[in-house]
């Protein structure tokens, strides 16, 4: 498994891109004679599948949100009309909505590349801590852990108490779940009369679902000696994207065409640009063309050290709702919270005002050491804006302790339309 995936994960960026091409163009094609759905969807459009040639062409297509999807699929159940009435369908899950999703052959390699990537494989022992009920999570990770030769305890969301106990009896190696939950089981074991890290074998964990906080990730790391890893993905449309030993972005599945875009517009934004995640997966079970996420993110077109070749998303960095656009690049309050913890938990907000034609950003920023203001500190500050935000920063004001408060917005939008 291994080599399969070493040899896909170094292809060149132009053989990679003809190989999605084409499966892009066989998956049009074949959607375009199998769902009258997806038929009308681009006769509406007046979009002939022989012209969908390759992923730009995908941008004349509208981005279909959950919210439009679980529409979709209450005017067409279960599927939406978007699915492939002759494919065998191995399992059916559901997820809030309610959004039907017909499973991907069993033949898919969902997250297999994921647990390759950190290490996992035959010999080791995975704690699978996800739901196995109705949500894909649970049977998908399951799959793609003994896709890559692991032995499985599908644990599901059992008391912390019985995962200990598992995981102690079983000689677990590898967790997968969440890492709050993953916590609450260290915790637990703590108050059973365990040490962690010197009574288990816990060596791996690989999350999902929920945010890994970076003070969070160290602790994992360096009390309990556990190598942790990202994963990236959404029901409808699977495994998106993870994260190799670097740990420098989350590199995109062979399976997937990422497009991160403008939510307004639908258009994709210029690499390094913060968009929304869009996300076609290539499959001939359910032709889901452009599925917005609703998160938001970077793309990463720089070379990884690890040697994979394909572009990396920068992590999450919130959701659509929550970031402001200013100067036509989008920032949001997650951004200026990591921003923040990299100053000691600064308190800061932004603030966007307009003068003239133009948007203003101002920084206002809270002294609360005699560092913060100096001209070598406000210079890094305003570096690593810059390398978090990508916008520029037009004005820092400093302001004294107590008045920039939690309740307070982290991003206020002053303009007036």
């Amino acid at each position: 498994m291994k080599k399969y995936f070493d040899a896909r994960e170094r292809l060149s960026l132009q053989r990679r891109r003809e190989m999605q091409d084409r499966a892009l163009c066989a998956m049009v094609k074949k959607g375009y004679r199998q769902s009258p759905r997806l038929k009308a969807f681009l006769d509406a459009h007046a979009i002939r599948p022989a012209a969908v040639r390759s992923r730009e062409d995908l941008e004349r297509l509208p981005v279909t949100s959950r919210e439009m999807l679980v529409e979709m699929e209450m005017q067409h159940p279960p599927y939406a009309g978007l699915e492939n009435p002759s494919a065998v369908i191995d399992r059916i899950f559901t997820s809030p909505g309610p959004v039907y999703e017909p499973h991907l052959s069993e033949t898919d390699f969902l997250w297999a590349r994921a647990f390759c990537a950190a290490g996992i494989g035959p010999g080791d022992i995975a704690l699978n801590a996800f739901s196995y009920h109705l949500v894909a999570a649970g049977l998908t990770f399951h799959n793609g852990l003994r896709k890559v030769g692991a032995t499985v305890v599908p644990s599901g969301t059992s008391s912390s108490q019985i995962q200990v106990q598992l995981i102690r009896d079983l000689k677990v190696t590898a967790y997968v779940g969440t890492p709050s939950f993953l916590m609450s089981i260290i915790t637990q074991s703590r108050e059973m009369g365990f040490n962690f890290r010197k009574d288990f074998q816990v060596k791996k964990a690989c999350f999902a679902a929920e945010p890994l906080l970076p003070a969070l990730r160290r602790t994992f790391e360096e009390e309990y000696g556990i190598d942790t890893y990202s994963m990236y993905g959404a029901t409808e449309v699977g495994d998106v994207a993870y994260e190799c030993p670097q740990k420098s972005g989350w590199h995109i599945c062979e399976e997937t065409i990422v497009e991160i875009v403008d939510p307004s517009t639908g258009k994709n934004v210029a690499p390094g640009e913060l968009g929304e995640v869009v996300v076609t997966r290539l499959n001939d079970i359910f032709f889901l063309l452009r599925f917005g996420t609703g998160d938001l993110s970077r793309l990463l077109t720089g070379k990884c050290a690890c040697g994979r070749t394909s572009y990396r998303l920068a992590g999450i960095a919130g959701r659509v709702g929550d970031a402001v656009k200013v100067r036509g690049l989008f920032i949001a309050p997650s951004q200026l919270k990591m921003l923040a913890a990299g100053f000691g938990d600064l308190p800061l907000q932004a603030v966007v005002c307009r003068q003239g034609h133009e948007d203003v950003l101002t920084l206002r920023i809270q002294k609360n050491n005699p560092s913060v203001g100096s001209k070598g500190w406000e210079d890094n500050f305003k570096k690593k804006f810059r390398e978090i935000c990508t916008v520029r920063i037009d004005e820092i004001q400093y302001v004294e302790a107590g008045t920039i408060t939690a309740d307070q917005k982290l991003i206020r939008d002053d303009r007036q339309w």
